[in-house]
């Protein structure tokens, strides 16, 4: 009888288990072969046939998924727009982009093409046809209260000399009248201290009250060199971070914190000199780095308040000619409070990971075997349980969808 007991004790635990397990579904477009899917759950789900798909984005309810669509190399990429109520692909308007973000309140969704911004109306519910917002704008992003953008133009060459670089506030029914577009900041630049011509990859802090970006240099110096700076929601304070490339990825805000982490180090190739580092916003004095001596990290992204999980290799400083080394990332957790930095994956011989992501207590990075164009993805629900493959011969890592 004790026996029974025990063994009906431990399958009620076991479905409890499983039962728990399932309620945490991950939601994720993807891309493999060049087209677009989803995955919900387990079940995986082609959107796409005919096109070359890339950098698919959810609105923030996740009905739509916009992504663009062009030719092989890349370039003649077209926005649209993929109902998952309907199930059908459709164009907002027929426009030629590289630049879209939905806005954080609504699916509304904010895009630029040849120096102008745009917002989409909305008909029957979705995102539809579009108005002009602004001119001269080189990158932009939604204030966190979807009613503005912050945009940057960029400078001139003059015979003087480079313009300042321009940041402008603009509302987003502006509809190009000038007179509601207000100045925010001027960046002063000089060759020595600070050279930029334009400001990029705008992104806000986990209350608002701080953006940061990337005030960058022409197209040459910009492979080598780029200057995060930071900015308060009230346009002053202007303050210099650091050096770094120009990856988007490897800007990232605490979840909760005024802390900004980036990986710093100039220099083009990413075989050294590539440092996780972590500041306190405002205060930048206490700015700590993390890399160990001898390693690279070129990845990151925030797991807590206080662990990061980065993907780090060993430097490569014996190179000097001929293709660029691989290097083979592995992912590492490290708390920034204590110090102390611990190994999360362990992939065979010859495969990088990297990517990390992070979704509620869900770790997710992309593995690919070097010289191979696909890869998987794989995760693991918490630091101490098992890894497991979720999505297999994938282009890219994928965008999860996740409630904020």
């Amino acid at each position: 009888m004790a026996i029974r007991i025990l063994i009906f004790i431990l399958l009620l635990s076991f479905n409890f288990s499983i039962g728990a397990t399932a309620e945490v579904q991950l939601k994720a477009a993807f891309i493999r072969d060049h087209q677009l899917w989803m995955k919900e759950g387990n079940k995986e789900t082609q959107l796409t046939t005919d096109r070359h798909v890339s950098l698919p984005k959810w609105s923030k309810d996740g009905q739509f998924l916009a992504y663009l669509a062009g030719d092989e190399n890349g370039d003649n990429t077209y926005l649209f727009i993929y109902d998952l109520k309907k199930k059908e692909n459709y164009q907002p308007y027929q426009i030629e982009t590289r630049n879209f973000k939905w806005s954080p309140i609504s699916n509304q969704l904010a895009y630029t093409s040849e120096g102008v911004l745009n917002v989409t109306k909305t008909k029957n519910g979705r995102p539809q046809g579009f108005e002009n917002v602004s001119l001269g704008v080189s990158d932009f992003e939604w204030f966190p209260n979807g009613k503005e953008f912050i945009v940057s133009s960029q400078s001139n060459l003059l015979p003087t000399g480079w313009e300042p670089v321009q940041l402008f506030k603009v509302p987003v029914d502006a509809n190009l009248d000038t007179t509601k577009i207000k100045p925010f900041y001027i960046i002063q630049t000089n060759m020595t201290d600070l050279f930029a011509i334009d400001a990029q990859y705008f992104k806000w802090s986990a209350d608002g009250k701080w953006v940061s970006f990337l005030a960058m240099p022409t197209a040459s110096w910009s492979n080598d060199s780029n200057t995060l700076a930071v900015l308060p929601s009230v346009g002053d304070q202007f303050q210099v971070i650091g050096k770094m490339l120009w990856y988007e990825n490897w800007i990232k805000w605490a979840p909760r914190k005024n802390q900004l982490a980036f990986i710093s180090g100039e220099g083009r190739f990413q075989v050294e000199n590539k440092n996780t580092a972590v500041t306190n916003i405002p205060s930048i004095k206490d700015r700590k780095e993390y890399t160990p001596k001898g390693y690279v990290d070129l990845d990151l992204e925030w797991l807590s308040p206080d662990e990061i999980i980065v993907a780090r290799a060993k430097e490569n400083k014996e190179w000097k000619l001929g293709p660029v080394p691989t290097m083979f990332t592995k992912l590492y957790i490290i708390n920034i409070q204590s110090g102390e930095q611990k190994q999360l994956t362990f992939p065979p011989n010859y495969e990088i990971d990297d990517t990390p992501q992070v979704i509620g207590a869900t770790i997710t990075w992309y593995r690919k075997r070097d010289k191979e164009n696909q890869g998987d993805v794989w995760i693991k629900n918490g630091v101490n349980n098992l890894e497991q493959q979720w999505l297999t011969n994938v282009d890219s890592s994928p965008t999860f969808f996740h409630k904020k």
